[in-house]
């Protein structure tokens, strides 16, 4: 059984083994399965854009011909040269078109199959699992680690480096599908051109843009204790399609803030002065709800919230399934504690 895992995908990936010329990609992560393809093929024609290196082939228009998969990787160029061919997958199974062509030995030939998720039964992942000259390679979500080096490659390609708070509310906003976090992370490098440094503020600056929904109001909301507006709030910003993370990221922030004007307060500086400290941009619309939160707080009250909204942070990265409801419990229990002051 050849299914790599780990850096084996990465060592194949780089220096692609020519016994195993067919090889599948499959899994959940479309912008990753995506991605790999391109980069085989790339290394594996000369030029991707000519028809008669680069053949497509559509997988459920295959299954009712399978052996043209055979026909065609079998197929000799009237000019030489090294060939490709690129299936993407549907529904259909021409599973028995792999079996065939595994047991023969395609000349300069590489046969890329892009799938979505894959059961282990599956016939086409059986297929090439078993086969002496095939390789199958799962294609999953991003890690913690994966993403923090996919920022730190596209940051360094654009020159410029990362706040260690930057970094960490930018990747709580990836995962899920490589291409999209690729483009993410390029939006933000654009955006910081010039600078050197990408910092948290234009993590924010690229998102809110992105969402054109404000977010003070959810978080706001909680950390005046009013559960209720939390519910409303956080509940149009879902049907917005605002990823819950991004909210976490501004709670955050938000707790900060608050701490930081807390400790000024409990060091005896006047309430206007200590607001100026953690909000020296606040819009007036707000600063009844921060003044609120203020008051009922203390600094002690506000790192334990500091604490949970990481925890919760993390655990949407481990749940990426359940991380709007994780972040919307994390925000309703900050609003219930604010009910009690101290």
């Amino acid at each position: 059984m050849v299914a790599l895992r780990g850096k084996d995908i990465d060592a194949f990936l780089a220096r692609p083994d020519p016994s195993r010329p067919i090889i599948l990609l499959y899994g959940p992560d479309a912008g990753l399965v995506h991605e790999r393809a391109d980069a085989l093929i790339a290394s594996a024609v000369d030029d991707p854009n000519d028809p008669f290196s680069l053949v497509r082939m559509d997988g459920d228009e295959l299954a009712a011909e399978p052996s043209r998969l055979v026909d065609e990787a079998m197929t000799v160029p009237l000019f030489g040269g090294r060939r490709a061919i690129r299936i993407r997958a549907g529904s259909r199974n021409f599973a028995s078109g792999v079996d065939t062509l595994a047991l023969m030995q395609p000349k300069d030939c590489r046969i890329v199959i892009e799938a979505g998720e894959l059961r282990p039964d599956s016939p086409l992942r059986k297929a090439c699992e078993k086969a002496k000259t095939a390789v199958a390679i799962a294609c999953y979500a991003d890690t913690e680690r994966d993403l923090a080096r996919l920022i730190d490659d596209e940051l360094r390609a654009s020159k410029l480096k990362i706040a260690p708070e930057a970094r960490a509310a930018l990747a709580s906003l990836l995962g899920g599908d490589r291409q999209a976090s690729r483009n993410e992370i390029r939006k933000v490098a654009l955006y910081a051109h010039g600078k050197g440094e990408v910092t948290l503020d234009d993590v924010a600056a690229i998102v809110t843009d992105a969402s054109g929904l404000t977010l003070d109001p959810i978080v706001d909301s909680a950390f005046a204790g009013r559960a209720a507006e939390v519910e409303a709030t956080f509940a149009k910003a879902m049907a917005a399609g605002l990823n819950s993370g991004f909210i976490i990221m501004t709670a955050q922030r938000q707790a900060a803030a608050l701490h930081k004007a807390r400790l000024a307060i409990e060091e005896g500086r006047s309430e206007l002065d200590a607001l100026e400290s953690g909000f020296p941009r606040l819009h007036f619309s707000r600063k009844t709800m921060v003044e609120t939160a203020l008051r009922n707080t203390s600094a002690d009250r506000l790192m334990r919230a500091i604490t949970q909204l990481a925890d919760a942070a993390f655990d949407m990265r481990r749940q990426s399934s359940l991380a709007d409801v994780i972040a919307q419990r994390a925000l309703l229990a900050i609003a219930v504690n604010a009910r009690r002051r101290g």
